[in-house]
């Protein structure tokens, strides 16, 4: 998932705004025919203008984006007048606003319409990026005017939002070498600037590899598969030129698919192959040695600051406060992951005895024979569930459910009115059910394609503020399901389809705000993940089960004796789901906390993986060669642990709702819920906000109980 600020993604760390009355003369001024850096116009507060965008203005837009916001920055470090909460904090959150709309094209072009033209002008703008975020975070009078308001809010606090956005920037530029000096200052700056271009070229590579290992089948390698799966993969095969055969697409959508139902045991160890393969296949698009490279920079720019890792210093303002405490969750949790795996292991290999299929269980088989498994064990067959999940009733079920809890409406806008960078883009508006107030647009692109990254994301064009007059939120949902043939409808597994409501969760959470200055719209990295983690529970909910879970021919409800399997089977394979996932966060954290002089990335991971005692049957659900999470940028690095943080607070919460007198649904619980832990995003400490909600903080044991493993007695 990526959030808003944009900005913040791409820029790296700190939020950058500014601004005077001086200076917003520069946004007020005719920008050139460029419409990236046009102001945004049309209806709902002015909408991105996806349809005109160009490559080709892109490089131009940011150069100009950055030369107006650095002009921003030194009116305000500049000012002669003596240092207020309003004429700098206030300042800097209220400009950037050109650059800002620039970057909402620029995520777009990076994330969903990728190109090689793009990436070469984004390789170039990489390094200058960096020194502009630099001029800025070392910008020296700016960052006394910083300091001074922030020791004057430590003798006299301003109201909760303002004290919390003080804190924040100050922190934030502390965390980013503004008290270093001048050699340091320096040193640190090309370290970012090497970074930028390393983090660039990861994330191409990957993407590269991604696009060009390609799996095509004839027509008497089909077994097992679906038959709207062979529909999709055709029509994909037919558009790289290839008719008459069938596609295997190196991502997630496609490999996971097939490598549960596919007969063809030879192939799903190709598929299995190239997937986890990608940034590991030892040519000029291998990762190994910029992930050594980006270690040995990240220690020694931490090292500037005086912390002994990185892991230190990046965890000092998340919830786990320290690696230590995130390094102790993880392995609470380890053991029994990894025992749950060596039983759903031994339970595949009895099934693969008892067809006569003569193997032993390796890691391309994982998925195949826990699907038999599941079959005998609950009389459960995927596939059959997968006809009642259809991605358009699944919409409506996440409508349903935000207008239960959140009290919203969304209503499709009329295709033309506001325009999408592609044709697969759907747009709604989205209100209060009872006052009909406009809350902001949901973007949907929901289909895999060249030039995508792959996964499911939410992100933000524009996100609610207050203190310059209400803002309306433009938010979005991007997947990569595989695009149906024409009339088929687009039918999904119970795993994508919890991933759908994750990420809507994303957006809700966007939608939710009620913030009033920017940076309160960032969020703590172990945390954000919990808001929408905890929107998965409602699929399973009854109301939705009973109303959006219909066949897809028939159109009949789902049979409430499917249902009862579904239920029963719901901690069913918990030990690969959490095994594959620790194991990456593990191997993240070990990642950074080791030295990483002479690191050897492939040998490292093999032998933390065997001290670990990693089952052998399966791999990291993101190995290290292409982990974007963490070494395409630094969102995620030392912080892959925050999911399984979140997803404590998940379970918690989920309990109380389910002691609710009206459960998921219940209006008092709902209502503590979207006042706590949805409208606030960082304006409030998140272990505080927490405690409001639940009276106390989260329990282990509630997660444990989730996953079908073993309650610690302490």
């Amino acid at each position: 998932m990526i959030s808003k600020a944009f900005k913040a993604t791409v820029l790296g760390s700190i939020i950058l705004f500014s601004s005077c009355k001086d200076e917003q003369k520069i946004e007020d001024q005719p920008m050139t025919e460029n419409i990236l850096l046009q102001e945004w116009t049309g209806p709902y507060q002015g909408v991105p203008a996806f349809g005109k965008m160009n490559v080709a203005d892109v490089k131009e837009a940011v150069e100009k984006g950055m030369e107006l916001q650095l002009k921003e920055i030194d009116a305000i470090a500049n000012n002669n007048e003596a240092p207020t909460f309003e004429n700098t904090i206030v300042a800097m959150e209220s400009a950037g606003k050109t650059l800002d709309r620039v970057f909402t094209y620029y995520g777009i072009l990076s994330s969903n319409m990728s190109s090689p033209e793009f990436r070469e002008v984004q390789a170039e703008l990489a390094p200058k990026l960096s020194e502009f975020r630099s001029k800025i975070s070392q910008n020296e009078k700016l960052f006394q005017r910083i300091k001074t308001v922030y020791e004057a809010s430590q003798k006299n606090p301003l109201e909760a939002q303002e004290q919390r956005v003080v804190e924040l920037t100050y922190k934030q530029f502390e965390m980013n070498g503004a008290n270093l000096d001048a050699e340091k200052k320096k040193r640190y700056a090309e370290i970012n600037k090497e970074l930028s271009t390393l983090y660039t070229k990861f994330s191409n590579n990957v993407l590269h590899d991604e696009e060009n290992y390609v799996t095509y089948l004839t027509k008497d390698q089909l077994g097992g598969l679906s038959d709207g799966f062979i529909k999709s993969a055709a029509k994909i095969a037919s558009d790289k030129g290839k008719e008459g055969m069938y596609a295997i697409t190196n991502t997630r959508s496609s490999m996971d698919p097939f490598l549960t139902y596919s007969t063809e045991r030879e192939l799903r160890k190709q598929v299995w192959e190239n997937y986890y393969s990608r940034g590991d296949n030892g040519d000029e698009y291998d990762n190994n040695q910029i992930i050594a490279e980006i270690l040995k920079l990240r220690k020694e720019r931490v090292g500037l600051l005086g912390y002994d890792n990185y892991a230190a210093w990046r965890l000092q303002d998340r919830m786990a406060k320290n690696p230590e405490n995130a390094m102790d969750l993880m392995l609470k949790v380890w053991p029994a992951a990894t025992a749950r795996v060596k039983e759903e292991v031994a339970d595949m290999q009895a099934v693969a005895n008892e067809l006569g299929d003569n193997i032993t269980i390796e890691p391309w088989d994982y998925r195949y024979y826990a699907e038999k498994v599941r079959k005998k064990k609950y009389d459960l067959d995927s596939d059959e569930v997968k006809q009642y999940l259809q991605l358009d009733k699944l919409t409506e079920a996440m409508f349903f459910v935000a207008g239960e809890i959140f009290n919203y409406k969304f209503t499709p806008v009329e295709e033309g009115s506001v325009p999408v960078f592609h044709e697969d883009v759907k747009v709604w508006e989205v209100t209060d059910k009872d006052s009909g107030k406009h809350i902001g647009l949901w973007y949907l692109d929901p289909y895999a394609r060249e030039g995508k990254r792959s996964g499911a994301w939410a992100t933000t064009y524009r996100s609610s503020t207050t203190f310059e007059g209400q803002t309306n939120v433009l938010a979005s949902n991007n997947s990569n399901f595989v695009k149906p043939a024409p009339g088929e409808a687009v039918l999904v597994s119970w795993d994508d389809a919890t991933t759908f409501f994750h990420e809507f969760g994303h957006a809700l959470h966007f939608f939710a705000a009620d913030v009033k200055y920017p940076t309160l719209q960032g969020g703590v990295r172990d945390y954000t993940e919990f808001q929408s983690q905890l929107l998965e529970r409602w699929l399973s909910t009854d109301k939705v089960i009973n109303q959006f879970l219909v066949h897809h021919e028939t159109g009949k409800p789902i049979p409430a004796e499917l249902v009862e399997k579904i239920k029963n089977a719901a901690t069913f394979n918990q030990g690969f789901g959490t095994t594959e996932y620790l194991a990456s966060a593990l191997i993240d954290m070990k990642l950074h906390l080791a030295d990483p002089t002479n690191i050897d990335i492939d040998k490292f991971e093999r032998e933390a993986l065997d001290e670990l005692g990693m089952p052998k049957e399966l791999p990291m659900r993101h190995r290290t060669p292409h982990f974007g999470h963490v070494f395409s940028g630094e969102g995620y690095a030392t912080a892959y642990y925050g999911y399984m943080w979140a997803d404590v607070l998940t379970s918690d919460a989920s309990e109380a709702f389910k002691e609710a007198p009206d459960g998921f649904y219940d209006k008092d619980v709902a209502k503590k819920l979207v006042t706590y832990l949805f409208a606030p995003r960082n304006a409030m400490d998140p272990a505080e906000a927490y405690r409001l909600f639940r009276g106390r903080d989260a329990k282990i044991e509630a997660l444990m109980r989730d996953r079908g493993f073993p309650v610690p007695k302490n």
